[in-house]
């Protein structure tokens, strides 16, 4: 399995709420890094896949790598 990391340009409990929202519907394992706005998911999915799940957040997103 990958770590894959992610920017997400959480402010707030409410913002980490919603990428938890998105991420549990697609069972993965995952840790939000709330200080420095950081998502990182252990998944066999396509980190693309993983990204527009994410975008459903309505927060900005990006894709840092692997870890």
């Amino acid at each position: 399995m990958t770590t894959h990391q992610f920017f997400v340009d959480m402010i707030c409990e409410g913002c980490s709420g919603a990428v938890t929202r998105v991420l549990t519907k697609l069972d993965v394992k995952f840790d939000i890094d709330l200080p420095n706005k950081k998502v990182f998911i252990e998944s066999d999915k396509d980190a693309d896949v993983l990204l527009e799940t994410l975008k459903k957040t309505g927060k900005a997103v990006t894709y840092i790598g692997p870890k």
